[in-house]
């Protein structure tokens, strides 16, 4: 049976052989899930010898990241905004980008009570930390998926945050004017370089036609008629298509508001 710092080094050399760059992290994260330890104990413990099951469980670990499944899927966890959330390949991993709606968010939210929607919410991890950062908010959860609603409704029982879950295409089923939108949708071209470990994502939260755009394009028609008198839509998407979703959105009563990394801001007009 192998010790820690030996597993280790052997894990590494596997995965820098597959060229995945973050392999001392991902190999840390595989042991140290397996052992249901932090990482810190594998460094206080390098001589600790792992048991048979352990070590089946981190060998199993190390063949799916052998084969680019995210790290993500492998502990079943991600961590957003200080929080994990729970994660499986029936959603879209979260990513730190995506925490610059919650950044946005703070800086333009007044202190009263206001209805937010998370339109295309996968996880749940920005409707639901939008909650739990703004209690007073009342927070609906959106997605066409019923396996990524099950996976948000877990995370909202799992972290204590009171929101509504609806399925629905956009949004189509909600009718209820609301003062925010916010959404990460799938604004990747099919055309576009990407990494072996998107391969293992739900397509339906990834890939749009037109560029990237046509699902973001029929969001903010939608949400034009749908927002309140100052509401505000806030999205996710490549820093190449925010010029041209921004033309879009003024043909569509949405004034831009401003932008933060891959996060586009709009207002409706009064």
């Amino acid at each position: 049976m192998p010790a820690i710092k030996d597993w280790l080094a052997d894990a590494v050399r596997q995965l820098s052989k597959v060229d995945i760059a973050s392999s001392n992290l991902d190999a840390e994260i595989i042991l140290a899930n397996a052992l249901v330890q932090d990482r810190t104990y594998l460094h206080a413990h390098p001589e600790q010898i792992i048991d048979t099951p352990q070590l089946e469980l981190a060998n199993v670990g190390l063949n799916q990241r052998l084969n680019r499944i995210p790290i993500a899927y492998i502990t079943g966890y991600k961590e957003f905004y200080g929080r994990d959330f729970f994660v499986n390949s029936d959603v879209l991993i979260p990513r730190p980008e995506s925490e610059d709606i919650i950044t946005i968010l703070k800086e333009i939210l007044p202190t009263t009570d206001h209805q937010l929607i998370d339109v295309g919410t996968g996880s749940g991890c920005l409707g639901i930390t939008a909650k739990l950062e703004f209690p007073n908010l009342d927070v609906t959860l959106s997605d066409i998926s019923d396996e990524a609603l099950a996976v948000a409704q877990q995370n909202a029982q799992d972290l204590s945050a009171t929101v509504k879950i609806v399925k629905s295409d956009l949004l189509n089923s909600l009718q209820t004017k609301t003062d925010i939108i916010i959404a990460n949708l799938p604004y990747v071209d099919q055309t576009w370089q990407r990494s072996p470990e998107t391969d293992y994502e739900p397509k339906l939260a990834l890939f749009a036609n037109k560029n990237g755009q046509a699902i973001i394009e029929e969001l903010i028609i939608q949400a034009s008629k749908l927002l309140t008198p100052n509401g505000y839509l806030i999205i996710e998407a490549d820093p190449t298509q925010h010029a041209s979703l921004t033309d879009f959105a003024q043909k569509n009563t949405l004034e831009f508001k401003q932008k933060l990394g891959y996060i586009v801001a709009f207002k409706q007009h009064e």
